[in-house]
């Protein structure tokens, strides 16, 4: 049996020497390889980690993985994660291997890192104009006839500055395109009208295939679940018109793409009313914030709290510091700050305090700001909190949690590390 794409990739990552580039693991590991390290599956509160440590919990990690491969496969979803949210190929490969069929990406680099590990196809969530990358892109494309890519065009003029890049290339570039969710969103076409002259432009470039059309539904102004299905419902009957006017005769599946991590609930209802049509239907969701889950934005506002009968995620995530002052009854401070924590949507949450070997709820304890390396706590009058205690701090957004970390453990609840986990940003 071939081996699975990208393994001597992976292997080569537990080949990696431990050593200063990567924060909070033991000093005495210094020279020993990764591979080395997980072999000894030391603890992280007894086995020399150092604070602060960012960990994933190996157990909330598997949870979600499995549960979003039922949840697709439910709801008759492709699914195609957004990696940016942790570039990191190991977790690729395990969300591959829970049924993904593929990763989503946002910038030609990104595709770079999945490429190198072996990762087969890709959505790639935005317009790519830059000549050097699309010729890189079209290179792999002709050398492999197992990758694919699918790309999101939004302009006449970044149809042509494609085409124009991609002259002589041997496999045509799949594209979809990209419905903007409104005015004042991001970016992506406006009009249907407009969409129309795109799908034009690409009907007269030599180099470019279209095959559907996608879009982000979590940039609709005053998104709720009225405004989002009605927009979902726009991108359907966008491609029901496409395919009406022969728009895909030059491909085998039409691809529509939607689904971030906050309404793919309205993804899995209004994709399932897209009706027959020329060619099979790929319904792509992309939603990657799930992986890891988080303890404030998306715990918030995962479509689970909708529909609480499908499951629920868990934050993997926990940041463990430690109380290096205290100056006042109503003041502590933890030495991780913005180098260590998300801080871009919400401040990271105390969620326990360990002191010599026993866990308790971080009551009375609330994060009221991060400075470069520190946590400003305040305490209440029921914290018992003491210099030296351990603080496992709960985060918000995954993507600016992962791109601090370039190996993070990965721990079971009795504290033994099993795993690292490599990111590349």
């Amino acid at each position: 049996m071939a081996a699975e794409p990208g393994t001597d990739a992976l292997a080569r990552l537990a080949g990696e020497r431990v050593d200063h580039r990567f924060k909070g693991l033991p000093p005495d590991a210094e020279g020993l390889t990764v591979g080395e390290l997980a072999a000894q599956r030391r603890n992280l509160f007894t086995g020399g980690f150092t604070t602060p440590v960012l960990t994933l919990s190996a157990e909330r990690l598997e949870h979600n993985l499995a549960l979003m491969e039922t949840y697709a496969a439910r709801h008759g979803l492709a699914f195609a994660p957004h990696g940016k949210t942790s570039m990191a190929p190991q977790l690729f490969h395990r969300q591959i291997r829970h049924g993904a069929w593929g990763i989503t990406l946002a910038v030609p680099h990104q595709v770079r890192v999945a490429r190198a590990f072996g990762i087969r196809r890709v959505f790639l969530a935005n317009q790519v104009v830059d000549p050097a990358a699309l010729r890189w892109i079209s290179g792999r494309l002709d050398a492999d006839p197992d990758f694919r890519l699918v790309c999101y065009v939004d302009s006449v003029r970044g149809v042509e500055l494609m085409d124009a890049a991609l002259e002589g290339a041997g496999r045509p570039l799949e594209v979809v395109v990209e419905l903007a969710a409104g005015e004042g969103a991001r970016t992506g076409v406006r009009t249907d009208a407009e969409c129309a002259v795109v799908a034009d432009a690409v009907a007269r470039a030599r180099s470019l295939r279209l095959v559907g059309v996608a879009g982000y539904e979590a940039q609709v102004p005053g998104a709720s679940p009225q405004t989002v299905r009605a927009w979902l419902r726009r991108l359907v009957a966008l491609a029901v018109g496409f395919d009406g006017a022969g728009r895909f005769a030059e491909t085998d599946e039409i691809v529509v793409s939607a689904g971030g991590s906050e309404w793919f609930d309205a993804v899995a209802d209004v994709f399932a009313e897209i009706p027959g049509l020329s060619r099979p239907v790929l319904k792509l969701l992309r939603s990657g914030a799930y992986v890891s889950h988080d303890d404030v934005h998306y715990r918030r506002l995962t479509p689970f709290n909708r529909v609480p009968q499908e499951g629920a995620l868990e934050p993997a995530f926990r940041l463990w510091t430690q109380v290096v002052s205290r100056p006042s009854p109503e003041q502590a401070f933890v030495n991780a700050g913005k180098r260590d924590a998300a801080h871009d949507l919400d401040l990271p949450v105390a969620r326990v305090v360990r002191r010599e070997g026993a866990e308790r709820p971080a009551t009375g304890i609330t994060v009221t700001a991060l400075s470069d390396q520190h946590a400003w706590l305040h305490t209440g009058p029921e914290a018992d909190l003491q210099v030296g205690d351990w603080v496992g701090l709960g985060l918000s957004h995954p993507c600016t949690s992962f791109d601090k970390w370039p190996l993070i453990p990965v721990a079971e609840a009795d504290g033994t590390v099993v795993d690292y986990i490599r990111t590349f940003f």
